[in-house]
């Protein structure tokens, strides 16, 4: 189905961040492995995350919606996990897949992954390689994509050193790690969201984090920890879903638009750093608290921006809000340089092509570099738009494109926004309430 954005003359009002996607995996993970039943709320309910709940219910676990956003995780414990009947399908979601290949690989079981054509022509190999040394086999389809074959069993605790900086390898390390005799270290290249080691402590597991002076911190899990059950175990708002609204407010005509409930971790906000760096207008207020996470209120105000280089070192914070960034890129003055972002070539799309061809087919002048890109920005109100978006089964890509048709001069079309439901399914719903126009249709 396709759908187009119009130009506004300005937004306003306020939404809730939908529940994080990542922190979502890893609650309904963690309650499935603990002991006893744990409650959630603020769970995104977006087919990702569905797609985990029936893996983790496949595998054993009892698992039930009692609510919107609300659920309940019969826990089978830390030996309870059992051979599923069927494939397990994580169809678009790599972190689902990647993590639960971490919390398969120590159980006595035997495990088809499978996912959508998108999920497999993602490469695995990154995750699967230090789970084979810790004692998991694995088959995979030819380049170590999905289908594959996991057969977990005993596990020894390795140190790893990850030649990329990746939160998805190192939680899988992680998880495997609680079912590995001794104690898992994990160096990371550069400090990556730290999810995994909040949830864990949480349902009670001691993770040990030594910073260092030069590269990342030393993550560490000792083998054999049990996880408690959490009655009241609560789900922070997604910072990768919330800054579509914010880059509406500080690109689309006047106003001011809020969103509250926001995760705030140093790990994930780099996309606010950049932006306020680019002059945008952000106000952040304390919001209150989730399970192992503190949540703001992210107040944004048209603003009048600028190009920067983005620092790398910033990169891995916002690494899923690097296709909104560009679209603040294409409306500031002057240019805008990302480099350091390689990681974008094995999303959802090719993202650093996919971005270019977004801003290229709206008239925006781009350049694409191996890791990154150079936007040349048009300015408040000065992107043409007028183009039809090729999606690319990539949902980050069709949500920045439909806002762009809201800042720019003509509408904006894209050519496919089903994958939309994987991570935001209140997508279209909130850009209403803030005044975005949006018609969707058949192709």
């Amino acid at each position: 189905m396709r759908a187009s954005s119009r130009p506004v003359a300005g937004i306003a009002g306020s939404v809730r961040a939908p529940g994080d996607k990542s922190c979502s995996h890893r609650a309904i993970m963690m309650a499935a492995i603990a002991h006893g039943e744990s409650t959630i709320t603020g769970l995104l309910e977006g087919e990702d995350v569905l797609n985990t709940a029936k893996a983790v219910k496949a595998l054993g676990a009892g698992v039930a919606r009692t609510g919107q956003g609300a659920w309940t995780v019969d826990g089978v414990g830390p030996h309870g996990f059992a051979s599923p009947a069927s494939d397990l399908d994580f169809g678009n979601s790599g972190t689902g897949a990647r993590l639960m290949m971490g919390l398969v690989a120590g159980h006595d079981v035997s495990a088809t992954f499978t996912g959508d054509a998108s999920l497999s022509s993602r490469p695995m190999e990154r995750v699967l390689k230090p789970l084979r040394e810790m004692g998991l086999k694995a088959e995979t389809a030819a380049g170590g994509r999905l289908p594959a074959v996991l057969t977990g069993g005993r596990l020894r605790a390795i140190r790893y050193a990850p030649p990329e900086a990746s939160a998805q390898v190192k939680s899988a390390i992680m998880l495997a790690g609680l079912r590995a005799d001794g104690v898992t270290v994990v160096e990371e290249k550069e400090a990556t969201r730290d999810h995994t080691e909040r949830m864990l402590r949480a349902f009670g597991v001691e993770v040990g984090v030594e910073e260092r002076a030069e590269g990342g911190p030393v993550v560490s899990v000792r083998g054999g920890q049990a996880l408690r059950a959490i009655k009241g175990a609560s789900v922070a708002g997604d910072p990768s879903s919330a800054a579509f609204a914010i880059a509406m407010a500080l690109i689309a005509g006047e106003g001011e638009a809020s969103v509250t409930g926001m995760l705030d971790n140093r790990t994930r906000t780099g996309f606010l750093d950049a932006a306020k760096e680019m002059g945008g207008v952000l106000r952040v207020e304390a919001d209150g608290q989730a399970t192992g996470e503190d949540t703001v209120r992210v107040i944004a105000s048209a603003s009048r921006l600028k190009g920067i280089d983005l620092d790398p070192a910033l990169v891995p914070s916002m690494i899923d809000e690097l296709p909104i960034f560009a679209l603040l890129a294409a409306f500031a003055d002057g240019r805008t340089k990302v480099t350091g972002a390689a990681e974008l070539r094995v999303k959802e799309s090719d993202r650093i092509k996919a971005i270019c061809a977004m801003l290229a087919v709206n008239g925006v002048a781009v350049d694409e570099l191996p890791d990154g890109f150079i936007v040349t920005g048009h300015g408040a109100r000065g992107v043409a738009g007028g183009g039809l978006v090729e999606a690319r089964h990539d949902h980050r890509i069709a949500m920045s494109a439909l806002v762009m048709g809201s800042a720019a001069k003509q509408a904006v079309a894209v050519d496919d926004i089903a994958m939309i439901a994987t991570s935001y399914p209140e997508f279209f719903d909130h850009m209403a309430s803030l005044g975005a126009s949006v018609e969707t249709g058949a192709a």
